[in-house]
């Protein structure tokens, strides 16, 4: 069992980073691997809505999307970090994000993979960009992975990070329950299987002539 642990931060040694590697050294205690990928210092454009990869099962653009999508297809959950900006996740991270998540929608089965967001701000802002990440899992069939508080660390530096002792508790508490909700599905998978999905279903108000 793997965890794909995505950081959208620029800074490879930020805050992000410093909590991200609080819930990975917490599931590596579990028995859960990880794999990293960072994107934030990548670069990375925004989908054009071309649907290439409806055809050809990859996006058009071949660059870190693409060589992440066989990692999220192995992983029984994911982790998506981001610093926060303007109340929002980064602008680079939502592009990569958009573009993982569509152009794989037909071609990785998504369902139970845990997942869960953590963000790091300052100060605030932290909320909103927790919620904007999540919304990626909601449409996808995937378990949110709970702790005892926002997954959220604060501080201008990773040095800041260190002395945000809640929020690297929270951190180990997501790892926790991550480990215990992978373990958990594949139990339940392995047993009865897991749920299967209705697709076909696409309503639109669109009417002819």
């Amino acid at each position: 069992m793997k965890v794909l642990v995505i950081n959208g931060s620029p800074h490879l040694k930020g805050c992000t980073d410093r909590g991200l590697r609080e819930v990975e050294d917490t599931l590596k205690a579990y028995d859960i691997a990880t794999d990293r990928v960072n994107v934030g210092n990548k670069e990375i454009r925004g989908c054009i809505a071309c649907n290439f990869c409806r055809e050809h099962g990859h996006c058009v653009f071949n660059d870190a999307v693409n060589e992440t999508a066989p990692k999220l297809a192995e992983a029984s959950g994911v982790i998506i970090g981001s610093p926060v900006y303007y109340a929002g996740a980064n602008g680079q991270l939502l592009a990569f994000l958009d573009r993982l998540f569509y152009s794989t929608s037909t071609t990785i089965d998504k369902t139970m993979k845990a997942a869960a967001a953590v963000v790091s701000s300052r100060r605030a802002g932290s909320t909103s960009a927790f919620d904007e990440i999540n919304k990626y899992f909601t449409i996808s069939a995937m378990p949110i992975v709970s702790s005892t508080y926002w997954n959220e660390v604060h501080g201008f530096t990773a040095e800041d990070v260190e002395a945000d002792l809640e929020g690297l508790q929270t951190m180990r508490n997501l790892g926790k329950n991550m480990a215990f909700l992978i373990k958990a599905i594949d139990s339940a998978a392995k047993s009865s299987g897991l749920p299967a999905q209705e697709r076909g279903l696409f309503t639109n108000f669109h009417t002819e002539g």
